[in-house]
């Protein structure tokens, strides 16, 4: 993992802990949450205060996330809005928690130039015993406040100061103005500088969950689903219509296809359809040349074609079923009949404009492992499995690619392969289907090209 580190693709973007002050307010945040503290003199923090130096130091690498189901959170800044999310265990904590603070980044920031902000994102689930108690999940709630209880406080002196202002007695009520004076000295004056952080709760709708070997749980469709990355049989009975797994691949197409959250690349408006699959198209040629054993140190696009070339009827089928597609979409060859039994047939989606594209682009890498830079952009945590057991060539050509084509432009990249929201927009004009008469996304084609 050295080398994902030293390119900035591993621990990237965190947020350093480096003066007194902070480890200070730090620690007493860690306290309160956990009842520990850590010795370090500085260390690096994500988008919840987790700090994989403190990971190591205390052997615990979910001590701000006990049990996996109710993170815990420590802000020192609001800059921390910007960092990743690291160990995480639904997709739903970072989307939430960033969303907390870009709501009360002002107060946030008044709020921790003296002091530390702790809090927690709480379920009504404690423990995940089985995987029947992940539809209890229903419903998260961020709360949150200041070691010294500055957010409590102020609230209780507004309460006292509008008593202060209605009661007809107040005046001459000493024990009131005693208490209000007594508040102000830690709040400071809350009617010029209100202290009070919004309160967030959020519909735990579809989710991942990475309990249980991996869970895609789609409960808020017209065809809900719970998609298991291990085998499903050992889940047991769970509450939904149907259950499957990464072997369920017609089924699972199917449910992406009834829902109407995928669609095939070729359609999608405004991308360069034909790169997209190139790019795919190298990525499966990659894994196989590594495979085999051969150096890929400054490998071009000449020499990956060189290579497709030398292995011919022995190309992957991923390799073969993205060629043919490419082939109809640069010069209007054979439409190729790619079946959800094919090999390449996720390789050749997207998700659609919605809620939920972030999670189904998800689980699409999750169903092709082989397109490194989806896995990396929309599935770091199994981005990062996988990438310990390639080969140090692959791992060095992944991590050239990465450095050189995606690092430099991030939100171009991820708007070209996935859409920005102006692209959301326009694809709700289904203008195009004068391109294809689909029956599901690769059904009856009409041979009109663009």
């Amino acid at each position: 993992m050295k080398r994902l580190i030293e390119a900035g693709l591993m621990f990237g973007n965190l947020i350093p802990v480096n003066s007194v002050q902070l480890v200070e307010r730090y620690n007493r945040a860690l306290k309160q949450l956990t009842g520990k503290t850590t010795k370090l003199k500085d260390f690096h923090i994500d988008l919840s205060g987790y700090s994989p130096e403190i990971g190591d130091e205390l052997d615990d690498f979910l001590y701000l996330n006990p049990n996996g189901c109710n993170r815990q959170f420590i802000l020192l800044t609001s800059a921390q809005k910007t960092a990743p999310l690291l160990n995480a265990k639904f997709s739903t904590s970072r989307p939430i928690l960033h969303r907390f603070i870009v709501e009360n980044e002002a107060e946030l920031f008044a709020l921790t130039t003296r002091d530390a902000v702790a809090g927690e994102l709480e379920n009504s689930v404690f423990d995940l015993s089985s995987p029947e108690r992940l539809f209890d999940i229903r419903r998260i709630t961020v709360t949150a406040d200041t070691t010294g209880s500055h957010v409590a406080e102020g609230r209780k002196l507004a309460e006292k100061i509008d008593r202060f202002r209605t009661d007809d007695d107040a005046w001459w009520d000493d024990v009131l103005i005693a208490e209000m004076i007594t508040l102000a000295k830690s709040t400071g004056d809350i009617t010029r500088n209100p202290i009070k952080l919004e309160p967030l709760s959020v519909d735990q709708g579809n989710f991942w969950t990475a309990h249980f070997g991996g869970l895609y749980i789609f409960r808020d469709m017209p065809h809900p689903a719970a998609i298991s990355v291990g085998p499903k049989r050992e889940l047991g009975s769970l509450p939904i219509a149907y259950v499957f797994d990464l072997k369920d691949r017609n089924m699972i197409a199917r449910f992406l296809e009834l829902n109407e959250l995928v669609e095939p690349i070729v359609r999608a408006k405004n991308v360069d359809a034909a790169a997209i699959i190139g790019q795919k198209m190298d990525f499966v040629l990659i894994d196989a040349a590594a495979s085999l054993g051969l150096d890929l140190h400054g490998a071009t696009r000449r020499d990956l074609r060189h290579l497709a070339q030398q292995l011919g009827a022995a190309l992957p089928p991923e390799f073969q079923g993205l060629a043919a597609l490419k082939r109809w979409v640069e010069a209007g060859g054979p439409w190729p009949r790619i079946s959800s039994e094919h090999p390449a047939y996720f390789y050749t989606l997207r998700a659609r404009p919605g809620i939920d594209k972030d999670l189904v682009n998800q689980l699409l890498a999750e169903l092709t492992p082989l397109d490194v830079r989806q896995l990396f952009i929309c599935h770091k945590e199994l981005f990062y499995g996988l990438y310990s057991g390639w080969s140090d060539t692959k791992k060095q050509y992944v991590v050239d690619f990465l450095v050189q084509e995606y690092q430099v432009d991030k939100s171009g990249a991820r708007e070209a392969l996935f859409g920005g929201e102006e692209a959301m927009q326009l694809q709700n004009d289904r203008e195009d289907e004068r391109l294809i008469d689909i029956v599901g996304p690769w059904g009856a084609v009409r041979r009109n090209r663009r």
